[in-house]
C-alpha cells in the first residue's frame, strides 16, 4: 500500500508522508515513536483494534473489513483515536479535524459483548472509535454525561483487582485513572478529556525495553515529574504484583499545542495483577517484582531518594480495608490484605539488607 499524505495534530500539519517515508517534520509536535523511528506503517498499526480479540472479527465483518489488516482497519478512519489529536490526511483529501474526530459510537454494544442487532442494523460505512480502541480484553467507547468512557469485559476477580488497586492506589498519592463498577463491566473515564491533552504510550520513548533503570532514566530527560512518577508506578506494581506491566499500557501525557511531556498518564490496566488469575502465594519472598523493584533502586540512587520521599503510608490492615469496601465484588479480604503487607515487608527488608551489606564493604 502507498502511504503519501499529510500527518495532522488537530488542523496543524505536523510531518509530510510520501510512500511511507517521512520527507518533513515538526519535530516539537511529533508523535514521539515517530520521531525515534520513523516508522509510519508500525506506528499506525500500533494504533489498531487488536485483531486476536473476538467481537474485533466481528466488527470488522459488520465493517466489511479484513480480519487480519490492522492497516485497512486504521485507515478507515483516518488513524484517529479518542486520546490524542493525531490524524492522517490522505494525499488529495481536504478534511479537517471536526470531520474526522469522533462524537459517536453507534458499535459500542458489538464491540464490548457482540451483540447481533448491532452487528444486523448498523451501515458498513459508519465510523466507529473501536478501530483503534487497542487492548487485548473486549472493550468499548462510550458517551456518557458528555464525556468518553471506556467499558471494559472481565470476570470478578479480574474487575476486582482493577477497582481496588485504583482505590489503593489513590491512597497512596498516585496519579490513578478513574474506574467504577458498571454492572458486569468496569467504567473509565478517558483521562484526555476528550484528546485535551496527547496520550501516548511509553513505547514511543523506550519501544519495548522494560528494564526499570532504563525508563526511568529516559523518562527523566522528557520530564522529571514523569520520572518521579515512573517510580510510584513500579512500586505500586510490585505491592500488587503486576504481571503485565508493558510499555503499551502505560505511558505520557504531552501539550497539544507545544508538544512538551506534562507528565505520566494516570496509571491504568490493572486487570491482570494481583488475584486475577487467582490467589497467589503468600510468600513473597522470592517474588520476582519484588526483586527488580529492590535491584532497580540499589542501582539508581535518584529513584531510591524519590521512593524514600513518597508518603510513608502505614499499609496496615485498616488502609488496606478501607480500599477493599469500595469494590462490590467478594474476595478472601483477609488473604489481600495478607499478600500486600507481605509484599511491602519484604522490599523493606530487601532494602535494609542491602544497605547493611553496603556499610559492611566499607568498614
Amino acid at each position: 500500500m502507498r502511504l503519501n499524505g499529510i500527518l495532522m495534530s488537530k488542523n496543524r500539519p505536523i510531518a509530510r508522508i510520501e510512500d511511507g517515508i517521512i520527507t518533513e517534520r515538526d519535530p516539537q509536535r511529533l508523535p514521539l515513536y515517530l520521531l525515534k523511528t520513523g516508522d509510519v506503517t508500525g506506528w499506525l498499526e500500533s494504533r489498531a483494534i487488536d485483531s486476536h480479540r473476538t467481537n474485533s472479527r466481528l466488527l470488522k465483518k459488520a465493517l466489511r473489513l479484513s480480519a487480519s489488516d490492522d492497516m485497512e482497519a486504521v485507515l478507515r478512519v483516518h488513524g484517529a483515536t479518542i486520546t490524542d489529536t493525531y490524524w492522517l490526511q490522505a494525499e488529495g483529501e481536504t478534511l479537517s479535524y471536526e470531520q474526522i474526530r469522533f462524537t459517536e459510537n453507534l458499535f459500542d454494544q458489538l464491540a464490548l459483548r457482540g451483540d447481533p442487532d448491532s452487528f444486523n442494523l448498523l451501515s458498513p460505512d459508519s465510523r466507529t472509535p473501536e478501530l483503534t480502541n487497542t487492548g487485548s480484553f473486549e472493550k468499548c467507547w462510550r458517551q456518557q454525561d458528555g464525556s468518553w468512557y471506556m467499558l471494559k469485559s472481565g470476570n470478578e476477580l479480574e474487575r476486582f483487582s482493577e477497582l481496588f488497586i485504583c482505590a489503593f492506589g489513590k491512597r497512596l498519592g498516585l496519579d490513578m485513572a478513574e474506574y467504577e463498577a458498571d454492572g458486569d463491566y468496569i467504567r473509565s473515564k478517558d483521562f484526555t478529556q476528550n484528546a485535551s491533552v496527547n496520550y501516548e504510550p511509553a513505547s514511543g520513548i523506550v519501544l519495548d525495553n522494560e528494564e526499570y533503570a532504563f525508563n526511568f532514566r529516559e523518562l527523566g530527560k522528557f520530564s522529571e515529574r514523569a520520572a518521579q512518577q515512573y517510580v510510584g508506578m513500579v512500586y505500586l506494581d510490585s505491592l500488587c504484583f503486576n504481571m503485565d506491566r508493558h510499555t503499551q499500557n502505560y505511558g505520557i501525557l504531552r501539550d497539544v499545542e507545544s508538544g512538551r511531556v506534562i507528565s505520566l498518564a494516570p496509571l491504568f490496566d490493572h486487570n491482570i495483577a494481583l488475584i486475577a488469575r487467582g490467589y497467589p502465594r503468600l510468600d513473597r519472598t522470592h517474588d520476582r517484582l519484588i526483586e527488580w523493584f529492590v535491584d532497580f533502586l540499589k542501582e539508581e540512587a535518584e529513584a531510591r531518594r524519590i521512593f524514600e520521599g513518597l508518603p510513608q503510608l502505614q499499609i496496615g490492615e485498616d488502609l488496606i480495608m478501607e480500599c477493599i469496601r469500595q469494590v462490590p465484588v467478594q474476595v478472601d479480604s483477609r488473604f489481600v490484605c495478607q499478600f500486600i503487607q507481605n509484599g511491602e515487608q519484604q522490599i523493606r527488608k530487601q532494602l535494609e539488607m542491602g544497605q547493611m551489606q553496603s556499610w559492611e564493604q566499607t568498614l
